[in-house]
């Protein structure tokens, strides 16, 4: 029963790819501008309402994003941008401007999550004259969102973290960081059959989850840089839980009870350690079904409007 399981969710997944793709080809996309910081920093701007928000991508699977980056440059073409096309659309139509920003490019080994929230306070100040209006942080982005929080809470009007906990499951963190050593590497199929084998264990036949494995490193990784290993790294070591109780602001957290990055049980305690913390934990919902769940972009635009 567990085997006929995981290659159903196996076929749903290379279907829902299927369907991004062509969703990015049939679909308008909102206007991007790919363009870089002057401290080299690179970034994607869609849309030019009057509210400004700043979106914080993992950095160990978003490699440097901007008009020379490998993972996002090529905006039109990007699945990464694809998959959040309905997402982005929405807080345009808001009236948000959108900056997808990236981490510095050239990251040393042993930098931590603290340090790249400390990257983007200081854009924030330099670039957009000390304040956002919103900061979003996705997976890794959002433990990036969480030190920001907590060190830096004048820096922005609202933050909503997507999927992130104050650290990841012990059996993801090796899997995340091994797909990293790969996709660093120029092994980007590699890469895929890791996380394809973490997210489904067991799934038959070998050659089917090659497929998906060729698939995934073709829409959704992209061979990137050692900065990709030392985002791994620097979520592995990553623990918030001595400075959620710290962030003096409220926070929304989307996620989904059943993602195997991060668990429920640490997804709750999540919460409860943030002093004031709105939990939105959809029944059913993976990782990635939480992140990109039709519901979460209301959920976040009706946060801003408290």
């Amino acid at each position: 029963m567990r085997r006929r399981i995981v290659t159903i969710g196996g076929a749903l997944t290379v279907g829902a790819i299927g369907i991004v793709a062509s969703c990015r080809r049939r679909r308008g996309k909102p206007e991007v501008v790919a363009d870089t910081f002057p401290n080299g920093t690179g970034y994607l701007q869609f849309g030019s309402g009057a509210k400004s928000l700043l979106w914080i991508p993992d950095p160990s699977h978003t490699d440097h994003i901007g008009p020379s980056g490998n993972r996002c440059g090529a905006a039109s073409k990007s699945p990464y941008l694809a998959m959040m096309t309905r997402m982005l659309r929405s807080f345009v139509e808001a009236g948000y401007t959108i900056f997808l920003v990236g981490h510095k490019p050239n990251l040393p080994h042993g930098c931590t999550i603290a340090d790249m929230a400390e990257d983007y306070a200081g854009l924030i100040i330099e670039e957009f004259g000390g304040k956002v209006d919103l900061v979003v942080g996705d997976s890794g982005g959002g433990m990036i969102g969480f030190c920001l929080a907590a060190q830096h809470p004048s820096l922005f009007a609202h933050i909503a973290i997507l999927v992130a906990g104050y650290t990841l499951d012990e059996e993801f963190k090796a899997a995340n960081l091994e797909s990293a050593q790969l996709n660093s590497a120029g092994r980007s199929t590699d890469a895929a059959a890791v996380m394809v084998s973490f997210m489904f264990p067991g799934l038959r036949p070998a050659f089917f989850a090659r497929l998906l494995a060729s698939v995934m490193g073709r829409l959704i990784l992209s061979a990137g840089s050692d900065d990709l290993v030392v985002g791994a790294e620097a979520l592995n070591v990553f623990d918030g839980r001595e400075i959620l109780s710290n962030i003096p602001v409220p926070v929304l957290l989307v996620c989904g009870d059943r993602d195997r990055f991060v668990s429920k049980t640490v997804y709750q305690q999540t919460a409860d350690l943030i002093p004031d913390c709105k939990l939105r934990l959809y029944e059913g919902k993976d990782h990635l079904g939480a992140l990109f769940d039709k519901r979460t972009p209301n959920e976040m635009l009706e946060f801003a409007r408290r």
